[in-house]
Order: C-alpha cells, then structure tokens, then sequence
C-alpha cells in the first residue's frame, strides 16, 4: 500500500537528490529512507530513481509521479490544517525551514523547547538558503521559515522576533590591528571573506562594508559559517559573525572577536508563515518559543 511516509521520503529525496540529505531533511536514516522509496516503486510498479554513488536523479516517470506526489502532500497539508483550527496549539506536523547561518545556534535548544512544551508537535527540519526556503513555503512543503527580514511576498506574514548584531571575526594573529569599537571603514575590503552566492550573510557582509564592487583575497565561497571561520582562525581573512553564533564559534575555533562601533550593524531574524494557512495560533507560540530560546547576546570584546 502507498503510504503518505512514502510519499513525503520521495519529495524529500527529489528535492535534495541525494538519499543522506533526503534522510536528514525527515530525520530518519539513510537505509529506513531508501526502503521505504524501494517499497513505493514496487508498489507502483515503476523505477522512479537513478542510482548513483554521487546522488540520485528521477527517472521521468519519477518526475511524473512527483507531481502527483506533491499534489497530494499540499491537499494533506492542508487538511491538516483545516481540521487543526479549533484544537490545540502547535499540535501534528510542523515544518520549519531554517536558514544556515540561524540553525545550529537555535536548533539545539528549539527542539528540546518545543518538545517540553508542546509534546504533540511533530517537527520536521529543512535548512537551505532564503530563496528556497520561500519558494517551499509558497509551495506548502514547509510551514514556517526562520530567516533574516525584510522578506516580501505575495500571501506571506512575518514576525521580527530579535535583533541580531553583527561583529567582525579575525585570527588571534591577525597581522591587521583593528582598533575597538570597528567602524566599517576599517575593514579591508581585500581580505573579507564571504558565504558563498544565494546566503543573505553574504549579501548582508557586503552592505555593511561596502564592498559590493570589490573581490575578496580569497575567491572562496564557503558554504558554512564553520568552514569560513576555520579560514578565518588560519589568517586567510576576516568575516562577519553574527551574534548568535559567537559563543559556539569561538569555543571550537580560537577567534578575536571585534564589535563595531554603535549604531552597529545588524540583522533582524524573523518568522514567515502563509496567511492562508490558518495557522497563526501555531506560528504565535513558534514565535515566542523562539524568542525564549535564542542565544542571549554576549557583548564584550573577545
């Protein structure tokens, strides 16, 4: 028989195409993923995945039925929803897509919070860069997204929920002897790295600089805030850090932490859900568990 958590593994898959991410985007393993997408093609009678050691691609009847598929997930969805207005708050499946340079601050503490508190809540994770994150909510494959405001967009709500400062990270050796309070004139275009294209820290890095016309040292688009701080602690350049991160970043990576001079740069983290969804008791008490959790803001010059 198909089953609605097969269904869910295969538009998992489909969107990541690759079965490890697929399994970490549903939290369940790799092998639990692939047998439950090896039962829903012999269900259906049809191969509906390319195999490969480097990922997975969709045979086209696998594009086909993944519409379907996601059809089906959006009309679920949305039962879900309706029969879930009158009853409790933040109860059934909720998915939060979270961008990544928010998730591993806030993840390990808003899951255990919204465990205690709201045991009936059945969360489901998704971290990938703003674009897609609201391209999934629009699409209804995800409920809520947690990023950097503003966001626009037709049918969407938002919430400010903290303001996120911004500091600049170099290596303890740095041979660039930054004064504290940082003004942005100071920072030297040439050695700032950078996130890779499509992160909003990135673009948030070169408006707070002003460096949009200029190339880094290091033509190196990192995908982490880990990644590009580990450079960072090598002396290959500097970066931005946000606040949040800097209690974990700074314990693991040995860091000089420099803060800007007031009014100093920042970021406002928000919550966006659709309007229509009927969801906004949910997206309320997701606010305010946020709120609760995020990492408390550490003010001084490391």
């Amino acid at each position: 028989m198909l089953t609605l958590r097969q269904m869910r593994y295969f538009e998992a898959l489909a969107t990541t195409r690759h079965f490890g991410r697929a399994a970490a985007m549903v939290n369940v393993s790799q092998p639990a993923l692939s047998a439950q997408i090896m039962e829903m093609e012999e269900h259906l009678g049809a191969l509906l995945v390319e195999r490969h050691r480097s990922g997975a691609l969709l045979t086209p009847r696998g594009e086909a039925v993944l519409q379907h598929v996601r059809r089906i997930l959006r009309d679920v969805a949305g039962l879900e929803e309706f029969t879930r207005e009158g009853g409790g708050v933040l109860q059934g499946l909720t998915r939060i897509g979270i961008i990544p340079t928010v998730a591993p601050y806030l993840v390990p503490a808003l899951v255990p919070h919204l465990r205690k508190h709201h045991p009936q809540v059945e969360i489901e994770l998704r971290e990938a860069v703003t674009d897609r994150l609201i391209a999934d909510l629009v699409e209804g494959r995800i409920d809520a997204v947690i990023a950097a405001l503003p966001i626009d967009g037709e049918g969407l709500e938002s919430r400010p929920l903290l303001s996120d400062r911004f500091f600049m990270a170099m290596a303890r050796n740095d041979r660039d002897v930054l004064t504290s309070p940082l003004t942005e004139t100071q920072v030297d275009a040439e050695r700032l790295l950078l996130l890779e294209e499509g992160h909003c820290l990135r673009d948030q890095a070169l408006a707070v600089c002003g460096t949009a016309g200029r190339r880094s040292l290091v033509n190196f688009g990192a995908t982490s805030m880990t990644t590009l701080l580990q450079m960072v602690s090598h002396d290959m350049g500097m970066t931005l850090i946000p606040e949040m991160a800097i209690a974990t970043e700074a314990a693991r990576t040995d860091l000089r932490i420099v803060p800007f001079a007031e009014p100093a740069p920042s970021r406002q983290i928000g919550l966006v859900w659709r309007r229509s969804s009927g969801r906004g008791q949910d997206m309320e008490a997701l606010a305010a568990a946020i709120v609760a959790v995020a990492p408390k803001p550490d003010r001084a010059d490391r």
